[in-house]
């Protein structure tokens, strides 16, 4: 597994990578201090799977590196890692294409715990495969959820929401994997009986 970790403060990036190491110890982590270093990482590195990438960097504004990140890398996973509170900044954030919003100052164990969600292996383990409802959904998550409850196609998902079909298989796949379930029906069943639809 490749990650991005992007932030410009040289100790909260080491500590970040520290997380990631005890929870991938084979993973390759490529430090970087700002946007305009990915475009060498990428040629030296490949592709990450995962970016955790600092809201304010030197060449940053607002939300700009997300949507910016997610414009080069639209299947890798991606968390935002601020300073800045969440009911300022994480609808925002996730808008623009992440897929979490987690606060600094919320300490290691909260970090730890996200991060173990997206680092997980994408086969299911035996005898763990009921479906999970989720503390908090984003608000393209609770989209796609009212979606595919209408029974839209990819197709139609895309052109409603003005993104391409690949992203809209991006975002199904994040969204299954997130509800531990495999198939749209069983999302669409899941959300009705837990209550996650919001029309």
């Amino acid at each position: 597994m490749s990650i991005f970790v992007i932030d410009d403060h040289p100790l909260m990036r080491e500590a970040v990578v520290m997380l990631l190491r005890r929870l991938r110890t084979k993973a390759e982590i490529v430090e970087i201090d700002r946007l305009a270093q990915i475009q060498q990482a990428l040629a030296e590195h490949g592709e990450p799977e995962l970016i955790c990438l600092d809201l304010r960097l030197p060449d940053t504004h607002g939300v700009s590196g997300v949507r910016e990140t997610r414009r080069m890398f639209p299947d890798a996973s991606i968390l935002v890692l601020s300073a800045s509170s969440a009911v300022d900044y994480a609808d925002l954030a996730q808008e623009a294409g992440a897929d979490a919003y987690i606060e600094k100052s919320l300490g290691a164990a909260h970090i730890t715990r996200v991060l173990k969600e997206f680092m997980q292996d994408e086969t299911p383990v035996e005898g763990d495969e009921s479906p999970t409802i989720p503390e908090k959904l984003s608000k393209r998550q609770k989209q796609l959820l009212v979606m595919l409850d209408r029974g839209m196609s990819n197709r139609e998902i895309a052109d409603a929401l003005d993104i391409s079909e690949h992203t809209v298989k991006v975002h199904l796949w994040r969204l299954f994997r997130r509800l531990n379930v495999k198939s749209r029906s069983q999302a669409s069943h899941l959300a009705r009986t837990a209550g996650l639809i919001e029309y």
